[in-house]
């Protein structure tokens, strides 16, 4: 009996391997979920890792170098299309980089036997990878403005080296960390201005009348630069009391920003008010981040807002959104997505709950950690099918609704 094996395959090959949000995007969110399920008995000394890093410095490694770069590979390898018109990266290259990305989290989980140094050019490898490739493709279509897109990938590589090399020569890798967590929220500050006023306003303009998304606008050029200036102090002196006043007025800033882009009016719709959700995190952040320069709470729960909030909401948003819409779906949240969604609501919450409230602090890591793994490994089994299966994205041009071709 022959088994019929043509589901698996467009007319250019495998898939799995047709666009760039499948590998990476199911990758991402299986990694960052089991990464979480290992951390937990490595953070109470029930397990130990074969890595060069503390363990503390190989969980933030792994959700800020690992976890993450996979997703923003898929986000760019599926957008970059829109935006340039070429076909997407696909077949040997796509597999390339995904390899390149599977070998970077062996070589780090296993440092302490290949030695820091092969790990780090493994590791760092990726990013570098992917912003070749990314570069390559808009400057081929002569779309130099996204270039500013690939200097921020290229930024989160060097502050991927950063780390190894701080970590290394300190024991720690305070500086670098600081650095990653910037560079990953002045990216999501960017591409969420590309994608959250699009999405809202393409949803709005099929309801009643009322306040509509306002379009980009020298506002948003300038809560960008300025949460820029901010983070960049952040990394140098977070304690410092001028750091304490950047925050302040970035997280006003970007609150402001948030407002304008009419977020109030998507209740209806999970799959879009989550967009907004997961950004409220990036102006809570900067507003920990002052309260954190006064000691009057734990850097700790800035962090947490933007990487476990910010990032952390915003990626699972964004992988939903572009998995349905490349996939030939519905834009419509289902119940086990909307499930998804209010589990890593919950995590980010309960991770910035449990930095302010250090008496509850174990008990909220535990339900933080547990929420957080839930969500991600959730959404990579019931996403699977997407990522598996051929669809109407293998036959006609993807809908310009998953992702926007300019601002």
């Amino acid at each position: 009996m022959k088994i019929q094996t043509s589901w698996l395959r467009d007319e250019r090959g495998l898939a799995f391997l047709s666009y760039g949000f499948r590998p990476f995007f199911f990758a991402g969110a299986l990694y960052s979920g089991l990464a979480i399920a290992i951390w937990m008995p490595v953070y109470t000394g029930e397990w130990t890792l074969d890595t060069a890093f503390v363990p503390l410095d190989w969980h933030i490694h792994e959700m800020l170098f690992g976890v993450l770069p996979a997703v923003i590979a898929g986000f760019l390898l599926t957008a970059i299309p829109n935006w340039t018109g070429r076909p997407p990266v696909r077949g040997n290259l796509l597999l390339l980089m995904f390899v390149t990305w599977v070998l970077g989290r062996a070589a780090v989980a296993y440092s302490g036997q290949i030695g820091w140094f092969a790990a780090m050019l493994i590791d760092a490898s990726f990013l570098l990878l992917t912003g070749a490739v990314a570069a390559r493709e808009v400057l081929a279509a002569g779309n130099i403005r996204n270039m500013r897109v690939v200097a921020l990938v290229l930024l989160l590589f060097a502050c991927n080296v950063a780390f190894h090399l701080e970590a290394h020569a300190r024991g720690a890798a305070d500086y670098s960390v600081r650095a990653g967590v910037a560079a990953i929220i002045v990216l999501v500050s960017v591409i969420a201005g590309r994608i959250v006023p699009a999405f809202t306003k393409n949803w709005l303009m099929q309801r009643p009348q009322g306040p509509m998304p306002v379009p980009f606008s020298r506002f948003d050029v300038v809560a960008v630069l300025f949460g820029a200036l901010a983070l960049a102090a952040w990394v140098i002196r977070p304690e410092a009391m001028p750091t304490s006043g950047l925050c302040l007025a970035a997280g006003l800033l970007h609150g402001v920003r948030l407002v304008r882009w009419a977020g109030y009016r998507t209740w209806s719709s999970p799959i879009l008010v989550i967009l907004h959700i997961g950004y409220a995190f990036v102006p809570l952040g900067f507003v920990l981040a002052t309260l954190s320069a006064a000691e009057l709470v734990s850097v700790s729960a800035a962090i947490h807002a933007w990487m476990a909030g910010g990032a952390g909401i915003m990626i699972l948003a964004v992988m939903s959104r572009a998995s349905l819409g490349h996939s030939g779906r519905p834009l419509v949240a289902s119940a086990s997505t909307q499930a998804v969604y209010v589990l890593v609501i919950a995590a980010a919450l309960a991770r910035v709950a449990a930095a302010l409230v250090p008496a509850w602090s174990n008990g909220l890591i535990y339900l933080a950690a547990t929420c957080w793994s839930l969500s991600f490994l959730g959404f990579a089994l019931s996403y699977a099918p997407m990522f598996l299966a051929v669809r109407l994205d293998a036959r006609t041009p993807p809908p310009q609704a998953s992702m926007p071709s300019r601002h």
